[in-house]
């Protein structure tokens, strides 16, 4: 295909030789192809400084990342062919890994699909496209996974800040078939009713699913306090495990709600409290009226999602971590995790031994965990791993 060409600086290509996808705007020689002379969303094939072609990418003038590399093989054309090969491939890779269709189908730059996440509920498809080069192309993504899946609806949720930097519009859209209120999903031999329309992301977050799997197991018998409980994937999935009490805290009540509902499906609704609060201050008040849990679990939502961030969101990761540590019984478990990409392991790593010295606890790590096999780590590309989990035994001074 006859694409027109994007130069690199001389050096700049050693990155995305070495297996990255994404080129920035400053490493871009724009004497020889003015970014001016593409509009968002336009197809390019990228080439280094010598001119050799490194693949076809589709590029944002506007963005700081302004490219992604969709192929290595520059003669590729981006079309039906290659969406249908890229999302089979997806798929084949989710199907050997589960046995029922509850899933993330696509998970942007690792499934060679940048700017793409695709959440399966069976029939229904969520998708978030982040791109302007994505949203070029998504009439043809909506035809070919009609096509391969059959579904019953694939719904555009839009509401993703990544494109507010790309200019695009935050106004979901329904692109195919009907959507249901609600959905009955199931995760870890658990039911769970989820509002894909009125959810935060995609709907679900299937990137715990080991996790919870391990934590409900460590959990029998236990009173647990499950924080940022959103529709208490984690706190059900350990009160059906056999959890003695399960205490689920979130800010919103439809998340609640909805959490409710589940716990009911699953028979386990009468040893689980639902406590609409800010988590900072219920943690406050917990330790004020000297409530303890035998297992906590501190789950937030990315509280650093820019580097500019990171100092308030370590802050807020510290504060939530140590006042969790104050309400947690002697021999208790602390599960703490992380989905924020500023925030490394070892970051989170230092706040636990810090808190933990702090109030003089004995802590250590027994297990660890990240994001689930249908989120995979793409090897040169540090940004898709993103998700940390620690689990830790603390007791009193030793």
């Amino acid at each position: 295909m006859n694409y027109p060409e994007l130069f690199l600086k001389k050096h700049e290509d050693k990155r995305l030789r070495q297996g990255h996808l994404w080129v920035f705007s400053n490493e871009i020689d724009i004497k020889r192809s003015p970014l001016e002379q593409f509009a968002a969303g336009d197809l390019v094939i990228v080439n280094d400084s010598g001119g050799k072609a490194l693949g076809v990418a589709y590029i944002n003038p506007y963005a700081l990342i302004c490219a992604r590399l969709l192929t290595r093989k520059p003669n590729s054309s981006i079309g039906e062919k290659f969406f249908k090969t890229r999302l089979t491939q997806a798929l084949i890779l989710r199907q050997r890994l589960f046995d029922k269709p509850y899933y993330r189908l696509v998970f942007g730059e690792s499934d060679g699909l940048p700017g793409l996440v695709i959440d399966r509920y069976d029939s229904v498809l969520s998708v978030q496209i982040t791109t302007a080069g994505m949203e070029k192309h998504k009439q043809l993504l909506v035809n070919v996974l009609t096509d391969l899946l059959q579904p019953s609806a694939i719904l555009l949720k839009n509401d993703n800040s990544q494109r507010q930097l790309e200019k695009l519009s935050l106004e979901p859209e329904l692109a195919y078939g009907e959507m249901p209120e609600r959905l009955l999903i199931e995760e870890n031999n658990t039911r769970f009713l989820i509002n894909v329309a009125e959810g935060q992301k995609t709907g679900w977050f299937y990137d715990h699913r080991c996790s919870r799997a391990q934590f409900a197991g460590w959990s029998r018998g236990l009173k647990v306090l499950d924080l940022f409980s959103y529709a208490g994937a984690w706190g059900i999935t350990a009160a059906v495990a056999g959890a003695a009490e399960v205490t689920c805290v979130d800010s919103s009540e439809s998340a609640l709600g909805l959490a409710a509902e589940s716990a009911a499906l699953n028979g386990v609704r009468e040893k689980m409290q639902f406590v609409r609060s800010d988590v900072f201050e219920y943690l406050k008040q917990a330790r004020e009226q000297n409530l303890h849990f035998d297992a906590i679990v501190l789950d937030p939502p990315a509280l650093i999602k820019r580097k500019k961030d990171y100092k308030a969101g370590f802050e807020a990761y510290r504060r939530l971590n140590h006042l969790a540590l104050q309400v947690l019984s002697a021999e208790g478990m602390l599960v703490s995790a992380s989905c924020s990409h500023h925030l490394s392991r070892d970051d989170l790593h230092e706040i636990l031994r810090s808190s933990a010295r702090h109030i003089d606890r004995h802590l250590v790590f027994f297990a660890g965990g990240g994001q689930g096999p249908d989120h995979p780590v793409l090897p040169a590309m540090p940004e898709t791993e993103y998700l940390k989990t620690f689990f830790c035994a603390v007791s009193g001074r030793i």
